[in-house]
């Protein structure tokens, strides 16, 4: 837990750093960590009564309580204010109320979590299931420091600087890179494995649960001094020299591993003063500048969507030499050309060639698969002979073809599903379509449709001035059209029969094509893989392609194909997700070349399990992987009962998955008015 806890006293120390990323296993006192956080901060000093914590040595000239005479200054904590993944808008950046405005004729501003938060910690627990409009929101706050409400003609604005804190299980879905670069640092935790440490975690929860105020008291020395020491550096930051050498060897690293932008060299600077100021320093080293590296690069490395955050230790070493600053040479004139006393050797207090290797360096060390090959397969391999009427013997899985690019594909309809990038949908973004009467409290006000329904009750209501009479009944919001995400639920065939080597890489290609265009629309991905006796949910549904795409690389081929089992388990995955998530619309891929064994009646079952599907409305696709010069045509069979459209393995390029996914739109219409009134079709 070292990096996240220096990570997140450099942000105490200097909040321009630009807030910390916490990415880690569940169970990790993430969230602990953060908290435990806002009792070392430094007390502020605020406004008497400014709902927006100004302070009165420098207050916000846009203050909305402003302007503020000298007054009295009340002394209170830094606030840690906590932001719930389900927040909406008006309560991040405050909001009008509108109905005392139109009916009062009064600009009555509610303050929002932003200005709560300003000048504390706003905390940002399971970040990654936030909605983009609502980070993007928080990340363009904490940058400007400052926060921007603009609606009905009506501006506000308000200062608002925090300490930006976001935790994440990665399993859960990534952030996008665009969102990643914005927060300053990023930092992997993960449990110990070492039984003794983890005993003393259990035995420490136990004592606070014991006695949480004598267990506080344990350690209130420890952290009265350390809340000194982060006062102590933030008075020794302004004097810390970051020098040329060390600016230069920045903005040499973040050249060498290629990050774009400019701010990946900002934030490694501010993170090197925050270190020297830290270690009571008014000088940047070396050691600072490569432990800056460590937590403000690895987050802004990915390339691909699948790519995991790193950083490549030996990259950095010598970057980092190879730029070291010269050393400096006497002053004392061209004839003193002596060796001096300053001995060989960079600069900088230490011997860079001391580093120690990196621990994670591969040294075979790690257990090996017993199914794996000991030596990379070569394309031509064949498959282990089978004896006559055996099942086919288990294969190891074999690399995925590289990802394309596909189309976009729709849903028909209007739905109301999570705010994505794929199908129309009623959301809080878009434009808007049309108006209708609030549902709950009144946030987006649609203003000529309150006008029409107040008009022709003026009279009556006895108007006799040019303001206008407004009752409640009369105001109108707006419904917005936007965009949702959907649920794509994969049906993989990993029998005997999808072993070719060749045939899989292509299938694993086709799939990993499309785990890519889920993570760009936001969707939710599931796979459903059937094989031997069985069907396996290898993934449930979840917003992490990342952990998708890995269950598919791991994927091995051989057994029976139980194809019934592996779509009367997706049916059973699609009716729990329905009654979870009623709103988010499905599509079924499934992957197979139609074969089923295992049982004397196996291909009529499975055109049983795909009648109930069809019978569901549900909208699918089927990925005809069936090869070789004599075809059974079973996948389009399949298809047909499905309502689906069937694709071969050689149409999955080019046009790519996504436009024949489209194409099924007619299919899945027709099969969902003649089984059933459902309203999901594909588009």
């Amino acid at each position: 837990m070292s990096d996240l806890r220096l990570g997140l006293l450099l942000n105490a120390v200097s909040p321009a750093v630009g807030g910390v990323l916490v990415r880690g296993e569940k169970g990790t006192a993430k969230s602990t960590m953060v908290r435990a956080l806002a009792g070392l901060l430094p007390e502020i000093a605020t406004v008497p009564g400014c709902r927006f914590a100004c302070d009165p040595a420098a207050p916000d000239p846009q203050c909305p309580d402003g302007p503020h005479d000298a007054a009295d200054a009340d002394l209170r904590p830094a606030q840690l204010v906590e932001l719930p993944v389900g927040v909406s808008e008006d309560r991040v950046v405050g909001s009008l109320d509108l109905e005392r405005a139109l009916a009062e004729g009064v600009k009555a501003y509610e303050p929002g979590l932003l200005a709560k938060a300003h000048r504390g910690v706003l905390y940002i627990d399971e970040v990654n299931l936030l909605q983009d409009h609502l980070v993007d929101l928080l990340l363009d706050a904490a940058a400007m420091g400052r926060s921007y409400v603009e609606r009905e003609g009506v501006s506000v604005r308000h200062a608002a600087r925090f300490l930006l804190v976001g935790t994440m299980n990665p399993e859960e879905g990534e952030l996008r890179p665009q969102l990643l670069d914005r927060f300053g640092l990023t930092v992997e935790i993960a449990a110990t494995r070492d039984a003794a440490e983890r005993a003393e975690v259990v035995r420490r929860r136990l004592a606070y649960d014991a006695d949480p105020a004598g267990f506080a008291a344990r350690f209130a020395v420890e952290e009265r001094e350390l809340a000194q020491r982060i006062t102590a550096a933030r008075e020794l930051l302004p004097s810390v020299e970051l020098t040329d050498g060390a600016l230069r060897q920045i903005t040499a690293v973040c050249a060498a591993f290629e990050v774009d932008g400019l701010r990946a060299d900002i934030v490694m600077a501010r993170t090197a003063v925050a270190l020297a100021a830290w270690a009571g320093r008014t000088e940047v080293l070396e050691e600072d500048v490569r432990k800056a590296a460590q937590l403000a690069l690895p987050h802004r490395r990915r390339r691909n969507p699948f790519d995991a955050p790193g950083l490549d230790e030996e990259q950095l070493d010598r970057t980092l030499a190879e730029h070291a600053p010269e050393p400096e040479e006497p002053e004392e004139g061209p004839e003193d050309d002596g060796p001096g006393d300053g001995g060989p050797g960079p600069d900088g207090g230490g011997p860079d060639g001391g580093a120690p290797e990196p621990s994670d360096a591969p040294d075979g060390s790690a257990a090996a698969d017993p199914t794996a090959p000991t030596e990379p397969s070569a394309p031509g391999d064949a498959v282990p002979p089978q004896g006559p009427g055996a099942a086919p013997k288990e294969t190891a899985p074999v690399a995925a073809g590289d990802p394309y690019r596909t189309r976009l594909f729709k849903v028909d309809g209007t739905g109301r599903g999570a705010q994505g990038r794929r199908s129309p949908a009623e959301t809080d973004a878009g434009h808007t379509i049309r108006a209708r009467r609030p549902q709950g409290r009144l946030a987006r006000l649609h203003l000529s449709a309150t006008l029409q329904a107040a008009a022709p009750h003026q009279v009556a209501r006895g108007r006799d001035a040019r303001a206008l009479v407004l009752h409640k009944d009369d105001f109108r919001e707006q419904v917005r059209r936007g965009r949702e995400s959907n649920l794509v639920l994969f049906v993989v065939d990993a029998s005997g029969s999808m072993a070719a080597r060749q045939r899989m890489t292509a299938v694993k290609g086709a799939v990993l094509s499309l785990l890519m265009d889920a993570y760009q629309r936001r969707d939710k991905i599931g796979m459903v893989t059937f094989r031997g006796t069985g069907a396996d949910l290898a993934l449930p549904p979840t917003s992490s392609v990342e952990v998708g795409a890995a269950r598919l690389e791991q994927l091995p081929t051989g057994g029976r194909t139980p194809l019934a089992a592996g779509l009367l388990r997706a049916h059973e995955v699609l009716r729990i997700e329905r009654m979870r998530d009623p709103n988010r619309r499905p599509l079924l891929v499934v992957v197979t070349d139609g074969r089923a064994t295992g049982g004397r009646d196996a291909l009529a079952q499975s055109q049983r399990a795909a009648g109930l599907l069809a019978a569901q409305g549900i909208a699918s696709v089927v990925l005809d992987c069936e090869s070789g010069p004599v075809r059974l045509g079973l996948a389009r069979t399949l298809a047909g009962h499905l309502g689906a459209t069937a694709v071969t393995l050689d149409e999955l390029r080019a046009e790519g998955v996504a436009s024949l996914v489209r194409d099924s739109r007619s299919a899945s219409s027709r099969s969902a008015s003649s089984h059933s009134s459902a309203p999901r079709k594909a588009a």
